[in-house]
Formats: C-alpha cells, structure tokens, sequence
C-alpha cells in the first residue's frame, strides 16, 4: 500500500450521509479512535413516530497517521432519509456542497485575497447502504447521480455483519451491477493511471465496493493483546480483522494512502468541472472571454496599421 506524508498538517473535510440507525455516530468514533459522537438522547415515545428534519452536525478532530498530522472535519447528515419525502434532503447536501465550491470560486476572483481564507470543499462523502442485501434503493440511487458531480462518494454497507458471508457477497455484486447498470458516478479509484504500482493497488481496491462496514464502542483483552470487537450472544467480532470486514482498509484510504489523491481530484477535476459550468451559465467562459478580445482588437489594430 501507498503511504503519503507531510511535514504540514493535512486539512481533511468528509460528510457522512445515511439513514438513522445504520451506525453512523459508532463507524466515526472507530474511525477516530475516540468518542466524537456522545450517545444520542433516547426519543420520546410520544414524537418517536415523527422524522426530524435533515441537519450538519460538525465536528473537528485532530490526528496523527504514521507521522501524519491530520485535522479532521467530519460534518454529519442527521436526519437524512428518515422522513416519507426525502427530496429536501437531496436540495440541502447539493446547495451545501456547492456553497463550499462558491466561496473558492468567490476567493479566486478577489484582486486582494484573503490569507486568511480557509478551503472549506468536502473530499469525500461516505455513503451507507442498508443492508437489505437485495440491491439498491430509489434513495440511494439518486442521491448517488445528484451529488456525484460534486463530491468523492465512497459506498459502504452499514452494519454489514447483519449478513452472512454468501448474502454479503451476493449484496455488493447487486449494489456493483446497479452503480454500472444506472451509471451512478461513485468516487473511482483508478482515476489517475500515470502511476503503474499505483493503478494496480487501486484496481485491487475496486473490488472491495462498496465496503462492509463493521463498528464497535468496546475493547476487549485477549491473548493477543487489546482488540476492538463488537459482541453478540453467540461471540464477538473483530473489526481489526480484514477477514471479517472492510473497516480496516476504508479507514486507511481515509487517513493514510489516499488522502492527497481524494483532496487533488476534489480540486483539479470536481472543482474545475463545476467552475467552468458556474462561468459558462454566467457567460464569463474563459474561451468566450478571449475570443471576445481578439474580435475587440482586430478594428484598433487595422486602424494602426492602416495609421
């Protein structure tokens, strides 16, 4: 695997997007290794029946990867698709995706900037599926084709171990035929191909989505030393283990190998696409700008030479 250093801090910015009770608030704190989100307050039985409305709850957290220092803003998506009508949903992560890509757009066209600015454009959103282990949902499908465009999406199976291995791997074929059959454009890997040792790992990482996802709040001491588990009445399961789920490899490709990867397609290709529609909407396309003064030109300078 890649490992990718800096004497700097690493400023990384991720959302999580999926539907109450697919472990959100558990797969962020085993990702950080920490509680970032306390427990939830148990709801009333009196509004249980009643979805709250969609909201950005953020947090930021400071990390160190095998001489890496990160700070991580993480923003979660509480909230989405737990009502009837989800199509506010899908209008709030655009409008708020696309406000992060204005305020660059805005900055760049500044004469004096701002040294102060700081860069607030999301570099990948994890998505989690419900394991229902048919195939996709019209939810997860069109949150997929709207937002795709403008962030890296990163499928993973919530609670994964609610299936078996057959039904876990029978599941992500589905999920993989629905991505390629809808053309649904999820974040691709392999997109730089200039790197050969590169491209190969990438590829191998393809297989594994969307990745099964595993969390846990506990850890146990074995013969082994201290593991993470999640426990059942019939025994535990280690999301240390590779051999039990995908956890292990996602939060690496979070946090380790493609961190620069996800923050340069951000901006050199999901930026640049939606700055150069953003202007030709406008009418301030660079091309049209300077074919414009070449046609301003052409009378003044037929005027100096005839001069």
């Amino acid at each position: 695997m890649r490992l990718t250093y800096a004497l700097c801090t690493m400023n990384r910015r991720c959302v999580v997007v999926g539907q109450s009770g697919l472990g959100r608030r558990t797969f962020l704190n085993t990702l950080c290794e920490r509680e970032v989100i306390p427990p939830s307050e148990p709801s009333s039985p009196d509004t249980a029946n009643v979805a709250d409305p969609m909201k950005f709850d953020t947090y930021e957290v400071n990390l160190e990867e095998e001489g890496t220092r990160i700070s991580l803003k993480v923003i979660d998506a509480a909230g989405f698709g737990d009502g009837l009508d989800n199509t506010s949903c899908f209008k709030q992560l655009q409008d708020y995706i696309e406000a992060q890509f204005d305020e660059v757009l805005v900055e760049e066209s500044r004469i004096k900037r701002n040294r102060r600015y700081r860069d607030h454009r999301l570099h990948v959103l994890i998505y989690f599926i419900a394991p229902t282990g048919h195939s996709l949902r019209e939810l997860d499908i069109e949150l997929i084709r709207r937002l795709g465009e403008y962030v890296n999406i990163i499928p993973v199976i919530g609670r994964a171990d609610s299936l078996t291995v057959d039904e876990l791997a029978g599941f992500k074929q589905n999920v993989m035929r629905d991505i390629d059959f809808y053309k649904l454009p999820v974040y691709n890997f392999c997109w730089d191909e200039s790197d050969g040792d590169a491209l190969k790992e990438n590829r191998e990482i393809m297989d594994f989505i969307p990745f099964s996802v595993v969390t846990c709040d506990e850890v146990i001491d074995n013969e082994f030393g201290s593991v993470r588990v999640r426990r059942y009445p019939w025994g535990t399961i280690e999301i240390d283990d590779e051999s039990q789920c995908d956890f292990v490899l996602l939060r690496y490709i979070m946090l380790n190998s493609h961190i620069a990867d996800l923050i340069n397609y951000t901006e050199d290709v999901l930026y640049e696409n939606y700055r150069t529609k953003k202007l030709e909407v406008g009418g301030f396309a660079e091309g049209e700008e300077e074919d414009d003064d070449e046609e301003a030109e052409t009378p003044a300078l037929s005027a100096k030479k005839q001069e």
